[in-house]
């Protein structure tokens, strides 16, 4: 079998569309970057090296849903209590109810937020990223800040963020739109686009082109782990799972 020859797999997702999440599940960042460029999309949809994974290891591909966020320019008020204190999230939203992701999201989506530009404010904390990854979602990327990384890290929660913040979200920030086109890291991101990320960074690959796409990565990443593997033996260093592209070959074939 040639390790350097791909041709799409006709997976299906709960819509009876690809199942886009699938075909992209080894491919490496630099892979899918390396087939963007060969099909002319050099430097179009590399989001913001300050954009990075919270912990080592992560990597996540899905289907974008989006939120846009702005700065609420309406004041937090003085709270009675430490039980009003506690229950800050509740207080603000009853009287400004959040703009909410709908509920038929499609499995191992990709939660993008457009943060505004605002002030420091942990939009995404260890609580709710954990919830939208129970509600389905394979990873969070924000263009905002993320707070509890340290217990983000311990949970393996895969959220992406381009800072560590310590605030919450009343007085702050405000969602005024989801599943609209926004920009996240400098890059267009529409609902539906294949969005991934991993230590190397995070990438947008948009859906007219993510199936051509998701071909020629697999190519590019066969014929590095086959060329990989040569060096490995040659220095007698044990085979690990990045050079297992029987494995890889496999996967594809069961799709």
């Amino acid at each position: 079998m040639s390790t350097t020859t791909a041709t799409p797999q006709q997976t299906t997702g709960s819509t009876g569309g690809p199942d886009l999440a699938a075909l992209y599940k080894h491919l490496r960042v630099v892979d899918v970057v390396d087939a963007l460029d060969g099909i002319g999309y050099f430097n179009l949809t590399l989001m913001s090296p300050e954009l990075r994974p919270l912990w080592s290891g992560m990597r996540f591909w899905g289907p974008a849903v989006t939120i846009r966020a702005v700065p609420s320019n309406k004041p937090m008020w003085r709270l009675e209590g430490t039980q009003d204190i506690v229950e800050a999230h509740r207080i603000w939203f009853e009287r400004y109810p959040a703009t909410r992701l709908p509920d038929d999201l499609p499995p191992n989506h990709v939660i993008v937020m457009e943060s505004g530009g605002g002030p420091e404010v942990g939009f995404w904390g260890s609580e709710n990223a954990m919830g939208a990854v129970g509600g389905g979602a394979a990873g969070i990327i924000t263009d905002g800040y993320c707070r509890d990384t340290a217990e983000i890290e311990l949970q393996r929660t895969p959220v992406v963020a381009r800072k560590r913040g310590r605030t919450i979200i009343p007085g702050r920030i405000e969602v005024v739109e989801v599943q609209g086109t926004i920009a996240c890291g400098g890059v267009r991101v529409d609902p539906g686009d294949v969005v991934g990320c991993d230590e190397d960074g995070a990438v947008v690959v948009p859906a007219a082109v993510a199936q051509e796409v998701a071909v020629h990565a697999r190519a590019i990443l066969l014929a590095d782990m086959h060329a990989r593997r040569r060096h490995y033996d040659a220095q007698g260093k044990k085979p690990d799972s990045t050079v297992d592209a029987d494995a890889v070959i496999a996967y594809y074939e069961s799709l």
